[in-house]
């Protein structure tokens, strides 16, 4: 893939996400990209990941949800502006709400797949859906109520 992942176009003051920021190396690094109408995100959990051996943590689940949850409302606010992802002013997200149904086991040992699509578009808000998939398996579903980010928390 050439284009950037929506979360590279976070400004670099904020970029420290545990689960997305490019700028906090302990985190998962998880990286949303546009795949036609769809957002996509992988994730290969680590056997650190792990809840009962040989499944993943629930936790790390919600958090790769609510990480491209945000992702893909930043990217489809910047879509539907008609705008370069990045550009100002910046449409960075929080999440506002966060809902996760597991529906299968979530195996170790094999890449995470999160397909997402932004069902609702307003200024201040984005609700996205996501689904979680372990090869074909879909294993969990979620929803995110993303908000654009409060200027309060932004670094003075």
């Amino acid at each position: 893939m050439t284009e950037k992942a929506f979360q590279e176009c976070y400004p670099e003051e904020l970029s420290h996400c545990y689960g997305c920021g490019i700028n906090n190396t302990r985190g998962y690094q998880l990286k949303s990209y546009w795949e036609g109408a769809h957002s996509v995100a992988r994730f290969l959990p680590q056997s650190y990941h792990t809840a009962i051996p040989g499944f993943v943590y629930g936790g790390l689940i919600a958090s790769l949800i609510d990480c491209h949850g945000t992702g893909t409302a930043s990217g489809a606010a910047y879509r539907a502006e008609g705008r370069e992802p990045g550009s100002e002013p910046t449409l960075r997200f929080v999440t506002g709400s966060l809902q996760v149904d597991f529906l299968a086991p979530t195996p170790m040992g094999m890449e995470l797949r999160l397909v997402g699509d932004a069902v609702e578009i307003k200024p201040r808000k984005v609700v996205v859906e996501i689904e979680l998939f372990a090869g074909e398996t879909l294993c969990a579903r979620g929803r995110v109520i993303a908000v654009r980010m409060p200027e309060s928390m932004a670094p003075a």
